[in-house]
This record gives structure tokens, C-alpha cells and sequence, in this order.
């Protein structure tokens, strides 16, 4: 089991020892989701660009931690692509560096500890979870919580 996943910090914040601390985040995640071969992206950017991005896709004109985009959510109108058996193309996470500065900052816990947290939750909504009822949020919410102390990421 592995994700590939294609990395691009425009803040050039971003440590090696944090990226491959993602990868094994995510690798780790991918084993307990039961993901085989799976591709994806990550890009770490500035509050300004997710204030744009957020208000493009969502309509909410602020800036905000993380967005996913999940390539295997079909919307209105599209048409499913079948081809020949290769890596699952996930989607891509977005992920503002300032804003996992200030929470980490605010939730007493380290910058590593939140980008953590940032990079599974949008691996999950990546996979299908999301937040939008408690039900759904207890589930999600667990199960980053589980990931995060399998891991030994702890707060």
C-alpha cells in the first residue's frame, strides 16, 4: 500500500522532516482506510490564496486551514472516466500555512501536531468522509483522533 503524493510548498515554510512526516501520515491512514495505490496532491499556501481558493469553490470570501478537493466526488453533470486498472486519483489538499501557525498557536499544541491533524482531515474528506451533521463529525472526528495516536502525534 502507498499514496504518491506530489508535494508544492508556495511558502517555502515547509520542512523535509515535516513532509515525510505527512507521507507517513497519510501512508499510515491509507493502511487503516484499506487504500491500495493512490495518488494525490498537497500544496501549502498563504492565507490570501485559500481566502481565494475558499471563495471560488465554497462562496465563503475568508481564509480557512485546509481544502479538499476530491477528484472521486462526481458532480452534476459529469460523466465517470473508465480506463484501464491504475492508482486511484484522489484529489488534492490545500493547506494554509499561517492559519496551522495561529491554531497551533491557539490550541496549545506544535506546528508539526497541527499539520498533522490539517493533512489527515483532508486525506479523509479526500476518501469520502466529511463533517456536515454530528453523526457524520463523531465519525470523522474519531477516526483522525485514532489516526493521530496511532501515528504517536499526540497534542
Amino acid at each position: 500500500m502507498s499514496v504518491i503524493i506530489d508535494f508544492f510548498d508556495e511558502t517555502n515554510e515547509v520542512k523535509e522532516e515535516q513532509i515525510e512526516m505527512i507521507q507517513g501520515l497519510i501512508n499510515l491512514t491509507a493502511q487503516m482506510e484499506e487504500v491500495d495505490e493512490a495518488e494525490m496532491s498537497i500544496t501549502f499556501v498563504t492565507n490570501e490564496r485559500i481566502q481565494e481558493l475558499n471563495h471560488q469553490y465554497r462562496g465563503k470570501d475568508q481564509p480557512t486551514d485546509v481544502i479538499s478537493f476530491a477528484m472521486e466526488d462526481m458532480g452534476e453533470g459529469e460523466v465517470e472516466i473508465i480506463g484501464e486498472e491504475s492508482a486511484r486519483l484522489l484529489g488534492d489538499i490545500v493547506i494554509s500555512i499561517p492559519r496551522t501557525k495561529e491554531q497551533a498557536e491557539e490550541y496549545g499544541h506544535s506546528f508539526a501536531r497541527e499539520l498533522g491533524f490539517l493533512s489527515v482531515h483532508g486525506f479523509l474528506h479526500l476518501l469520502g468522509y466529511d463533517h456536515m451533521t454530528e453523526e457524520d463529525e463523531k465519525v470523522m472526528f474519531k477516526k483522525q483522533k485514532e489516526i493521530l495516536h496511532a501515528y504517536g502525534l499526540e497534542r
